[in-house]
């Protein structure tokens, strides 16, 4: 079965806009596991927007799942990761001014910056991620820098998906296949949603781990948070 991880950032937006701790990150993260999560994710930015370094460091303790954060390696960043030693660190290459992620890592023109930091994370018994659009030689490059995983960047599918056009799922199941073969674990993220899931698991052989906030957020607000998990674990599945 492919693990759920819960992205936990719009909750973090809703406390900022209000001021104070309400609602509780810490307790809703201890939430969605009691509801069946397999993880949650946090994805912090320099502004601390949403999600704040503080939040990362308070949640250590009651992630009792796997614990996945994602951003920009910035030194910042990585200060902070390693101090906290999550279960998995997603590399993202995000712009400090981007609303949210919007591109994938180039890890030819990239690769020995992103080989040192992963070294260093690895070291430190940390599994990493790299974040990629789906091209092929973007997953191979991702082997070569030592990257224990890769999560493939699905916004241009679920748009497609939306539109009724299947075969966008098609540059997706490539690379899949091809992360199977160089022993790459393979996760996935952004825009999936309880109408895409199923679809794009079907589709993604050794899919490990998908990621979901805005999506799963915005469906909660319907169906509440609980149904929605376990729907999502049903399609999982």
């Amino acid at each position: 079965m492919t693990k759920l991880s819960v992205n936990i950032n719009k909750i973090a937006t809703l406390r900022n806009s209000r001021g104070g701790n309400t609602p509780n990150v810490v307790q809703f993260a201890k939430d969605v596991q009691e509801f069946g999560a397999q993880g949650v994710t946090i994805h912090p930015r320099p502004d601390e927007r949403h999600i704040r370094y503080q939040d990362a460091y308070d949640l250590k303790s009651v992630v009792y799942t796997e614990y996945n954060i994602e951003g920009n390696p910035i030194p910042e960043f990585i200060d902070m990761v390693l101090k906290i030693k999550p279960t998995q660190v997603t590399l993202v290459p995000d712009a400090e001014d981007a609303i949210t992620s919007n591109a994938g890592w180039d890890t030819l023109k990239h690769k020995g910056f992103l080989t040192e930091i992963i070294q260093e994370f690895k070291q430190n018994d940390i599994r990493t991620s790299v974040f990629l659009d789906p091209t092929l030689k973007q997953v191979e490059g991702s082997k070569a820098i030592g990257a224990d995983r890769i999560e493939l960047y699905t916004e241009a599918f679920a748009h497609q998906f939306s539109l009724g056009n299947k075969n966008a799922m098609i540059p997706y199941t490539e690379c899949a296949e091809r992360a199977l073969q160089l022993d790459l674990g393979l996760n996935a993220g952004h825009d999936l949603s309880l109408e895409n899931i199923q679809f794009f698991k079907e589709n993604s052989p050794g899919l490990l781990e998908v990621s979901i906030g805005h999506a799963l957020i915005s469906e909660s607000l319907y169906l509440g948070i609980d149904n929605v998990i376990n729907m999502y674990l049903n399609k999982l599945k």
